[in-house]
C-alpha cells in the first residue's frame, strides 16, 4: 500500500517520465531504419543530433521561465512539443527536417525533464518520501515497454511514421494527467533565473554525476541497437532488445535503489553502481556474441540506473526551497551535456576505431565518476550540511 500510495503522490510527474521514455524508445529503438532513411554516416548522424541537444540544453537553463509564464501548461505543453518533433523526425528523409524535428523533441523534452525532477523533490519534501528513485524506475521500465514494442512493430513492418503517430495519441491522453486541477506545486517564490544563494559546488558536481550517468544512458541506449545488429549480426528485434534490457535493468536498479537508498549510504551506492556499470560497458564492447552484449548491457543498465537520480535527490534535498528549481534546472542542464558530448564520441570514435572503442571510452568515463567525483560530492556535501546545521 505505501509503494501504491508512492506511486499517486507522483502521478503527475510519472505521466512526464512516460512522455520521455517513450520518445526516445520508439526513436532508438528505430535508429537504424531513420538513419538509413536520412542517409547519414556514423559521424553525420551524431553530429545531427549534437545540434539538435543544444535546443534541449537552451530550453533546460531556461525552464524556471518556462514554468512562470505557462505555469501548470508548461509541462503539457512541452510534452506536445516532443510528440510534434519525434513525428517530424520519423517522416524525415532528409538532414534538414530530421534535425529540425530533433531539435523540437529535445526542446521539449528539456524542459519535461527539469519540471518532472522538480516536481518530485517538491514532493519528496512535502510528504516525507524518497520518491525520485521511484520515477526514475517508472521512466526506465515505460522506456523498456517501448523499446520492445517497437521491436514488434518493426518486425511487423511498421514505419516510423506510424510508430510515432500511435506515440503522439497517448502523449495527448498524459497531457490531461500532467495538467491535474492546480498549479504545479513549484515554489512560486522563485524570483529569478540567476539565484545568488545556490551552493555552486554541490550544485556542479552533482550536475557533473548526473552528465556522467546520462552520457551511459545516451551511449548505450543510443547506440546498442546499431551495435548489436551492425557489429554482432543482429536482427531488427535482437537489435531492439538492447534499449529493451537497458531499460528493463535500469527500471530494476532504481526500485532496488528506492528502497536501498533509505538503508545504506547514498554515496557508496552511488562509487558501487557508477563501478558496474563500467564493467558492463566493458563486456557490452568486447562481447563476441549477442548473448554476452545482453549481459553486458544488463550490468550497465544496473549500475547506472541509480546514479542521476541520487545526485538530483542530494541537490534538491540540500538546497533551500527557494532555490530547488534554479539549482536542478542547472544540474539538468549538465546532465543533458551528455547528450551534447555522447553523439559525436560516440559517432567519432566509431568512425575511427570502431563501435566497440566507443563503449570503452564511456566505461572509462564511469571509472573517473566513481573515483573522483563522487568523493569530491561527498566533500561537498559534507560541508553544506555543516552549513545548514549551523
Amino acid at each position: 500500500m505505501v509503494f501504491l500510495n508512492d506511486l499517486w503522490l507522483s502521478r503527475r510527474a510519472l505521466a512526464g517520465f512516460v512522455v520521455i521514455a517513450g520518445a526516445w524508445a520508439c526513436f532508438f529503438a528505430q535508429m537504424p531504419v531513420i538513419k538509413a532513411a536520412i542517409g547519414a554516416s556514423d559521424g553525420t548522424y551524431g553530429s545531427v543530433v549534437l545540434l539538435a541537444s543544444l535546443g534541449a540544453l537552451a530550453a533546460m537553463w531556461l525552464a524556471p521561465l518556462a514554468h512562470r509564464i505557462a505555469g501548470r501548461l508548461a509541462m503539457p505543453g512541452a510534452a506536445l512539443l516532443v510528440a510534434a518533433g519525434m513525428l517530424t523526425a520519423g517522416a524525415s528523409g532528409g538532414l534538414v527536417s530530421f534535425t529540425i524535428g530533433m531539435t523540437v523533441a529535445s526542446v521539449g523534452s528539456g524542459i519535461v525533464d527539469v519540471l518532472v525532477n522538480v516536481r518530485v523533490s517538491e514532493a519528496e519534501e512535502r510528504h516525507g518520501r524518497p520518491l525520485m528513485n521511484l520515477n526514475h524506475a517508472v521512466y526506465a521500465f515505460a522506456y523498456a515497454g517501448a523499446a520492445l514494442l517497437t521491436g514488434v512493430l518493426r518486425e511487423m513492418s511498421f514505419t516510423p511514421v506510424q510508430v510515432f503517430t500511435g506515440f503522439t495519441v497517448l502523449v495527448i491522453v498524459l497531457c490531461f494527467v500532467m495538467t491535474g486541477r492546480r498549479k504545479v506545486a513549484v515554489r512560486e517564490a522563485v524570483p529569478s533565473l540567476s539565484p545568488d544563494g545556490l551552493p555552486h559546488a554541490l550544485v556542479w558536481l552533482g550536475g557533473a554525476l548526473v552528465l556522467a550517468a546520462f552520457l551511459v544512458e545516451a551511449s548505450a541506449e543510443g547506440w546498442s541497437a546499431l551495435h548489436l545488429e551492425r557489429t554482432l549480426g543482429g536482427g531488427p528485434a535482437q537489435g531492439a532488445l538492447g534499449p529493451a534490457i537497458l531499460g528493463l535493468t535500469m527500471g530494476i536498479g532504481r526500485l532496488a535503489g528506492h528502497f536501498l537508498s533509505a538503508r545504506l549510504p547514498e554515496l557508496r551506492l552511488m562509487a558501487a553502481a557508477a563501478l558496474t556499470a563500467a564493467l558492463g560497458l566493458f563486456i557490452a564492447g568486447a562481447a563476441p556474441g549477442l548473448v554476452v552484449a545482453y549481459v553486458g548491457f544488463g550490468l550497465t543498465g544496473l549500475g547506472v540506473s541509480v546514479v542521476a537520480p541520487l545526485a538530483l535527490a542530494l541537490v534538491g534535498r540540500l538546497v533551500d526551497p527557494q532555490d530547488r528549481l534554479a539549482a536542478i534546472s542547472r544540474a539538468s542542464v549538465m546532465g543533458y551535456g551528455a547528450f551534447f558530448v555522447g553523439p559525436p564520441l560516440m559517432g567519432l570514435t566509431s568512425e575511427m576505431l570502431g563501435l566497440r572503442a566507443g563503449f570503452f571510452v564511456v566505461g572509462g568515463v564511469m571509472v573517473f565518476a566513481a573515483l573522483v567525483l563522487v568523493p569530491s560530492l561527498s566533500r561537498a556535501v559534507t560541508a553544506r550540511s555543516g552549513l545548514r546545521r549551523a
